[in-house]
């Protein structure tokens, strides 16, 4: 029987993230997504999905949810039978950054949430394309339901989040490095350092495809997991 296939969200996404992975995966194998609403660190977050997951599974996350992901396969190797990281980072917070989400947390809080993610967070998702409108909504629209709390717990998780280079250095499954080739939150030499950490990584590069190829390019994206799933 193959492995379940456990996604794990960016930052303030849900399933639908998603959407064109799950039609396409769940026809072969059972596909389930993780939210990542659970404790304000990566290590607790990490910690509640293990909880609930299957005893083995191969593992995907894009952006926060790459980074969650590597802090499970950190903290339970032997449970995971695949990997794949997806516009992600594996290096810890710089502190300029953080001292920004501080600021966007009190706005947020404070009832700015829509104006956050309009005017700090989606102008830097996705490359230009004919559905960047549909897209860019759609982000707008699982932000706004998960809410401002969800957004202050995962801005606090990344702001401590570890470094996570010497954990990709013993990973020894079937891993996958794959990003937008326009990814301006996460560039192509992160994603070539994170392949060059994990012996036998495969690297894909999604053409015309921004920070979120799950739904700017759906079908290489699919092709590239599912010649990963075979590895």
């Amino acid at each position: 029987m193959t492995d379940p296939v456990i996604l794990l969200p960016g930052m303030m996404c849900d399933a639908r993230l998603f959407a064109p992975q799950i039609a396409v995966l769940s026809a072969t194998r059972p596909v389930m997504v993780a939210p990542l609403a659970d404790g304000d660190t990566v290590a607790a977050m990490a910690a509640a999905i293990l909880q609930y997951a299957p005893p083995r599974f191969a593992l995907a996350g894009l952006s926060m949810g790459g980074i969650v992901a590597m802090e499970v396969i950190r903290q339970a190797p032997s449970r995971i039978t695949r990997l794949a990281l997806m516009d992600t980072n594996p290096l810890a917070e710089a502190p300029e950054r953080a001292k920004m989400r501080d600021q966007q947390i009190a706005r947020v809080l404070g009832g700015a949430l829509k104006a956050v993610i309009r005017d700090d967070m989606k102008p830097h998702y996705l490359a230009d394309g004919s559905d960047r409108r549909t897209i860019l909504d759609l982000c707008m629209d699982m932000a706004l339901a998960l809410g401002p709390d969800v957004f202050a717990r995962q801005s606090r998780a990344l702001q401590t989040r570890p470094d996570q280079c010497e954990t990709l250095r013993g990973v020894d499954v079937p891993t996958l490095i794959l990003h937008g080739a326009e990814d301006r939150l996460c560039p192509a030499e992160r994603h070539e350092l994170m392949r060059d950490f994990v012996p036998g990584a495969i690297l894909a590069r999604i053409d015309d495809a921004g920070h979120l190829p799950t739904l700017e390019q759906p079908k290489p994206t699919n092709e590239a997991l599912e010649k990963w799933l075979t590895m």
